[in-house]
């Protein structure tokens, strides 16, 4: 979603009223570089902030020169390879020095960055491809307009309520019986305190 603002009052005001509305146990929040998204987000839900990885090397890459992106992006992705937080950080860091000599202002924004876009890396295992950035929503986003887009005229607010509805349970269907289930409920259960979490699994007949 993009606010009017990316002040905090804005997003804190934005996410309180989610909260309100029910939207309770959040434990990641995935959004580009904001700010005032990070503040709200620690304010509201007191939950851990993942910068999206995407548009971070998008970024970063920018300052790498044509010609050293791809050296640049391999470079990186060796932290991203690594099985656990600290061993991502240490690569992480080994990287930034190995450019800080060349590209300074690279190895920077490396540093600045680190805690935000290894932030999944807190998570299980299984679930990190699925929470290093905002594609998975991007998608859905774009979906929902291309849909709205081929109806064109809605004739009230309602109408739109429920195709959007109607696209957002197909989604949460598919996510939810997929091949590569997007989560299960076993694989949640260590991040929450919610009993129907811990269910056991229903072995088929």
């Amino acid at each position: 979603m993009s606010g009017r603002s990316e002040a905090e009052p804005f997003w804190t005001d934005f996410l309180r009223k989610l909260n309100r509305r029910g939207l309770k146990g959040v434990k990641l929040v995935i959004s580009d570089a904001h700010e005032g998204i990070k503040s709200a987000v620690s304010k509201v839900f007191c939950a851990t902030w993942q910068r999206c990885r995407v548009h971070f090397m998008r970024t970063i890459l920018s300052y790498a020169g044509k010609n050293a992106r791809r050296v640049v992006a391999a470079f990186i992705g060796t932290a991203f390879a690594q099985n656990d937080v600290a061993s991502a950080r240490a690569q992480w860091r080994q990287v930034a020095d190995q450019l800080r000599p060349k590209v300074p202002k690279l190895a920077a924004l490396l540093d600045e960055a680190e805690s935000d876009v290894l932030a999944y890396m807190t998570f299980p295992k299984e679930h990190r491809a699925k929470i290093h950035s905002t594609n998975p929503i991007e998608r859905l986003n774009g979906e929902i307009k291309r849909r709205t887009d081929v109806v064109g005229i809605f004739p009230n607010e309602a109408a739109i309520t429920r195709l959007i509805g109607a696209i957002l349970m197909e989604q949460n269907d598919e996510w939810a019986v997929q091949r590569a289930r997007y989560m299960t409920l076993e694989s949640v259960a260590p991040l929450g305190d919610d009993p129907l979490s811990c269910l056991p699994s229903v072995t088929a007949a």
